[in-house]
């Protein structure tokens, strides 16, 4: 295995053992445990639920994947803060989309050789990779993790 290799094995250990964390987290906590505030004035959990799937949902178009899956969903959990939007999906629903979203990822991201995952994405031109080549798609991966890490230390909270 050479240092790409191991590089990306590592961030996919823990991006997969995150989502797996995560996938176990929302499995455990109740559709009712979904509806209450992190602390008191703060952001709801299935606000967070929803918030992860749309940032996770950036990453289809910013790795050159596709399409977002569920483009619906960024006006209500990244573009308005929670609680200023009324009709959200429900937490069954998102539940669903979760795991859809989790299942599609693992399938695109397994297609990806070691080479392409330090090849630029999408919103890096050619002329900033050059001088940037830090801004590849494996690092999308890593700053999505510690973004999943960070909400998950808020979602325990609701245990």
């Amino acid at each position: 295995m050479n240092a790409n290799q191991t590089m990306v094995k590592m961030t996919f250990d823990r991006w997969n053992a995150l989502m797996k964390q995560a996938d176990t987290l929302f499995s455990s906590l109740t559709d009712e445990q979904l509806q209450n505030e992190i602390a008191p004035g703060k952001n709801r959990g299935i606000y967070l639920l929803g918030h992860l799937i749309a940032v996770h949902d950036s990453m289809i178009p910013l790795l050159d994947l596709g399409d977002k899956l569920y483009p619906e969903l960024f006006e209500p959990f990244i573009a308005s803060p929670d609680k200023t939007i009324s009709d959200l999906p429900s937490v069954t629903e998102l539940r669903a989309l979760w795991s859809k979203q989790m299942a599609f990822l693992a399938e695109k991201f397994d297609s990806i050789s070691t080479d392409e995952w330090f090849q630029k994405h999408t919103a890096v031109s050619a002329e900033e990779f050059v001088v940037e080549p830090h801004r590849n798609k494996l690092n999308i991966i890593l700053t999505r993790a510690s973004h999943l890490g960070y909400h998950m230390g808020q979602l325990i909270l609701l245990k």
